[in-house]
């Protein structure tokens, strides 16, 4: 049960006992008449109206009972049980009197009880009134967020004697490890450097792409360390209240110095690093105070304060410059996608603890997932479990694997989406004709499925095999504008019409020729010189603006190159469909029978026009040297064809 629970239980208890008192004394008070006087109550007495007189000893009342059974309370205080005898005396109603009307006297004496309910029933309005008040503060200032506790730091401390992570938990990001272990040395023998006069770095910067394991790298160095960990997000400092941001940042550092050495995470700092000064209207002021105190409170450290701040981002470009320079952020690490051998290490690591079967070919897994950072190696391990245990198998196989990569990248199969059998040709012929340029052209990337099945937004698909490299050549380019428009050429070719299917294709190759023009410098009369100046998210590939520094004169000879390259390609695709023709209707009327082809059944088709009669297991090549291409991707790569022919865009 948790605290606002407790704290509703608690309030509900004290409204029952407040109700159980307040019945209690008005049970008590049920039979209480108007008072009557003494000299009254004597003159009934001596008339033999009174049956009985009751003598409360708790509160120093008198109850007389008269004989028609209608009983009246005497409001008179006296000062104990024996005085009342003399107070009827002194009225002239002697024990004689009484004693020959009849009238008894009868005593009561007090419950163990009712002093604590009279404290009850004096106590509990007040407190429950406190109660109540203290409830709805600490509900509407929320669970994090107690009253008058806004300056508090909220940073998560993670102390060294729990299970941690360690290197041996962070796999494919060797340089960053070896960047890291001096961080580590130094917090385990500060020493060893201090004797030499050797600073260690005040702060190291993780920079990489979403998902490369950033945060994950700065618990490995805690661990290692075994030290105490404070995890806190950038965003966690800033508040609605001036000043709260600035006041956090310092509460944070007080808790740091207590528990030195230790390390502070700052993770996704670009929410409260933003270079300042920036912005329509001016800066936000409460940010920028956050991030003074920042620098001020690294810049104060003493050379053995042993506490160092680790923080990660995907947008350095928009850091202040004077969180990055010497003595604050003095070490930056760049968590890079890794390449084959890291996506190796990182997919035994996540497969620790899983029923994997043993014929699972790691090492043709991390070929089939080139562009794949760790949280999607993450992923894929995960759907490929899911999926096993979906199927009720003892273990993750190999199919479920190569299922999983092709899940994670376009999602699942729509098997259910019902097309026309004229769309469905269409559909056939244009993934045919991605396929068979693609296996004509030396240059372009080798295939390694094609399916009419829709995936995600897409009606079909064709992937290409990929590899690790970087750089691609003129020749290259052109090859994957061919292949890109080998679609819209085949349905041209064999319907005499186009569809809306080409639309991802050609907004592609529309980007890849004006990059290879003005960033790469390939066009054949512009000369090499890079044209406009493009600002983009750094590891996020996102293009914000870009500023133009040429004429208009240029612009026309740019998109005359652009057409230029485009237009070549396309008759070359022309030529090369219309010249096999019969490999494209093999290869269509195959898709309309079997829906999916992997490489080594595609090519046997065209060498043979034979369709193998035992195709590889599904969701996977024979090889599995394979990826399924992305969506999105960094505009210093070119992109990979998605081919889309539903008239959905993808």
């Amino acid at each position: 049960m948790n605290s606002s629970n407790i704290a509703r239980w608690f309030i509900y208890g004290l409204i029952l006992v407040s109700v159980m008192a307040i019945l209690w004394s008005s049970s008590n008070n049920a039979t209480t008449a108007a008072p009557v006087s003494l000299t009254q109550l004597a003159q009934d007495i001596e008339a033999g109206k009174v049956k009985e007189l009751l003598v409360s000893e708790a509160s120093d009342q008198v109850t007389a009972v008269y004989r028609a059974d209608d009983a009246q309370s005497v409001q008179v205080q006296i000062s104990g049980a024996s005085s009342l005898e003399e107070i009827l005396l002194a009225y002239g109603i002697s024990p004689e009197v009484y004693q020959s009307t009849g009238t008894t006297i009868s005593y009561e004496r007090p419950s163990q009880w009712a002093g604590v309910l009279g404290l009850l029933t004096f106590f509990l309005p007040v407190v429950l009134v406190l109660a109540i008040l203290f409830f709805f503060m600490r509900q509407n200032q929320g669970a994090n967020n107690q009253a008058m506790s806004f300056g508090k730091s909220r940073a998560r401390l993670f102390n060294s004697d729990r299970p941690t992570v360690t290197f041996d938990d962070v796999a494919g990001a060797d340089e960053a490890k070896e960047e890291l272990e001096e961080i580590v040395a130094f917090l385990k023998e500060p020493e060893k450097f201090i004797g030499f006069g050797a600073r260690i770095p005040k702060g190291v910067l993780l920079i990489g792409s979403p998902g490369t394991g950033k945060t994950l790298m700065a618990k490995a160095v805690a661990g290692e360390a075994g030290v105490a960990f404070f995890s806190i997000a950038g965003s966690e400092f800033v508040e609605m209240f001036v000043g709260v941001g600035a006041s956090r940042v310092r509460d944070l550092f007080e808790q740091a110095k207590r528990n030195s050495p230790c390390i502070i995470f700052i993770d996704e700092i670009d929410a409260v690093g933003r270079q300042r000064g920036t912005g329509l209207g001016g800066s936000h002021d409460e940010r920028e105070q956050t991030l003074n105190q920042i620098l001020v409170e690294m810049d104060g450290f003493d050379t053995d304060t042993q506490i160092i701040i680790i923080a990660a981002t995907n947008r350095p470009d928009i850091l202040d410059p004077a969180l990055l320079r010497p003595g604050r952020f003095d070490r930056q690490v760049v968590m890079d996608k890794p390449d084959i051998r890291g996506r190796e290490q990182i997919f035994r690591v996540h497969m620790r603890g899983k029923p994997v079967a043993t014929q699972v070919d790691v090492h043709l897994l991390a070929k089939a997932t080139p562009g794949f950072a760790g949280a999607d190696i993450e992923n894929t391990v995960n759907e490929a479990a899911l999926l096993s245990a979906r199927r009720n198998k003892a273990a993750i196989g190999m199919s479920e694997f190569q299922e999983a990569i092709e899940r994670v990248q376009l999602g699942p199969e729509r098997r259910s989406r019902v097309i026309s059998e004229e769309e469905k040709e269409l559909i056939a012929y244009h993934e045919a004709g991605h396929a068979v340029v693609s296996h004509l052209l030396p240059e372009a990337q080798a295939m390694r499925k094609v399916t009419i099945i829709a995936r995600g937004m897409a009606g079909g698909v064709t992937w290409y095999l990929e590899d690790d490299n970087k750089l691609y050549t003129t020749r290259r380019m052109k090859a994957i504008i061919a292949t890109a428009l080998g679609g819209r050429v085949a349905e041209e070719l064999v319907f005499g019409d186009v569809t809306t299917g080409a639309q991802n294709d050609l907004a592609r190759i529309t980007e890849i020729a004006r990059s290879m023009v003005m960033q790469f410098g390939m066009g054949e009369e512009l000369g090499l010189r890079v044209y406009g100046k493009r600002q983009e998210m750094v590891f996020l590939g996102r293009e914000i603006s870009e500023q133009r520094d040429y004429s208009d004169a240029i612009a026309e000879q740019i998109d005359k190159e652009v057409d230029d390259i485009i237009t070549a390609q396309y008759e070359l695709v022309r030529q090369l469909l219309s010249e096999n023709r019969d490999k494209l209707d093999l290869v269509a009327q195959t898709l309309l029978e079997v829906e999916t082809l992997e490489a080594d059944a595609f090519a046997h088709l065209l060498e043979t026009g034979i369709l193998k009669t035992t195709p590889p297991a599904k969701g996977g090549s024979g090889d599995g040297r394979s990826s399924a291409k992305g969506k999105k991707q960094a505009s210093s790569t070119p992109p990979n064809m998605d081919m889309p022919p539903s008239p959905t865009p993808a």
